[in-house]
């Protein structure tokens, strides 16, 4: 079983790019805290790469950026290459299944409810008389 569940805040902005077939993908890292302190008292945290493919990728890099706040539903992936040098590198990140955006961006505008004039808001729906014999009913007595 693979299964990897983060919820963290990004570290810089998402890098979209496009497969040479045209299929995109989008990589950002992620900055997760871990449960308890440092033995010096200080918040100790991971920082981890995920990787999104197609329009999820898409929708990652133009919705979401530095800073922004998500949860990462997906599998963990061992990436290895051989660089130019001959060197041997390999690479731990998560391939996104789900992505939630958990907060909204700071410089978003909140929806103000639209104000109601005076006259709108005195008129009121006339109650309609509920009878006596109907306030004594109870539908979880036993008959």
């Amino acid at each position: 079983m693979n299964i990897v569940v983060l919820i963290g805040r990004l570290v810089a902005d998402p890098e979209l790019k496009y497969t040479p077939s045209g299929i995109a993908v989008c990589s950002f890292r992620i900055a997760v805290d871990r449960r308890g302190r440092s033995e010096t008292g200080e918040q100790q945290t991971d920082f981890i790469d995920v990787v999104a493919w197609r329009q999820q990728a898409e929708l990652v890099a133009n919705y979401l950026g530095k800073g922004r706040l998500v949860g990462v539903h997906g599998r963990l992936q061992i990436r290895s290459w051989v660089q130019a040098d001959g060197q041997r590198r390999s690479k731990a990140e998560v391939v996104a299944d789900q992505i939630q955006f958990l907060d909204r961006p700071k410089d978003a505008q909140i929806e103000q409810p639209t104000p109601v004039s005076a006259a709108e808001d005195l008129a009121v729906e006339p109650i309609e008389e509920v009878a006596e014999t109907d306030m004594d009913y109870d539908p979880f007595a036993e008959e």
